[in-house]
């Protein structure tokens, strides 16, 4: 089951599986007490979350995974993902009055794509997470096995012709297809479903 969380300018998603739960993206830095009351409505509560994973790490993104960590939800790191965690620290501490902390990956779960269905299938979700680089070379997408596929900032297939070198598109797209998924769920953008 999913609960899709909306409380700034990114779609999140709690992902729940049998044995631990993930939210995929946080919204940016200062959006705690929103977070809270949105995880609130779907009777969700912070010891629920098991693990955080960004789908890339702008800071529209990662805003709250510092603080998420601080109360015990664990950092779930995609291996290419690594050389791109402070690419919004600069962002962040510009506005003092955000208090924002660098992600301390010291204690993140860190494994690789091809690694990623097997741990999935650890915390009782059947699924993978794929390298989706078109939008930034950290950026992956998690695709079910019932359908369901969260690419983050991946511009939507509909756009494909729109670009004149789609070429790293057009393979990310051909890639999430070959999975066979259902609704496509954006960060940005309303989820679409596939016929």
């Amino acid at each position: 089951m999913v609960s899709k969380l909306k409380y700034g300018n990114t779609n999140t998603f709690f992902i729940r599986g049998t044995k631990a739960n993930i939210l995929v993206d946080t919204d940016y830095a200062g959006t705690l007490p929103s977070f809270y009351k949105e995880i609130k409505k779907y009777h969700i509560e912070i010891k629920d979350i098991t693990y955080v994973l960004a789908t890339h790490y702008h800071p529209d993104h990662i805003g709250l995974v510092s603080e998420l960590m601080k109360q015990g939800v664990r950092l779930l790191l995609i291996d290419t993902q690594k050389q791109y965690v402070h690419f919004s620290d600069e962002i962040f501490v510009r506005d003092k009055r955000l208090n924002y902390e660098p992600i301390d990956t010291e204690n993140a779960v860190c494994i690789s794509c091809e690694e990623s269905r097997k741990f999935l299938h650890s915390v009782g979700i059947d699924g993978e997470i794929i390298s989706t680089a078109s939008h930034s070379n950290d950026s992956i997408s998690v695709i079910l096995d019932n359908g369901d596929c969260y690419v983050g900032d991946l511009e939507p297939i509909d756009y494909l012709a729109a670009y004149e070198d789609n070429t790293e598109l057009e393979k990310d797209w051909k890639l999430i297809m070959s999975c066979k998924p259902k609704t496509v769920y954006y960060a940005h953008a309303n989820e679409k479903i596939l016929t």
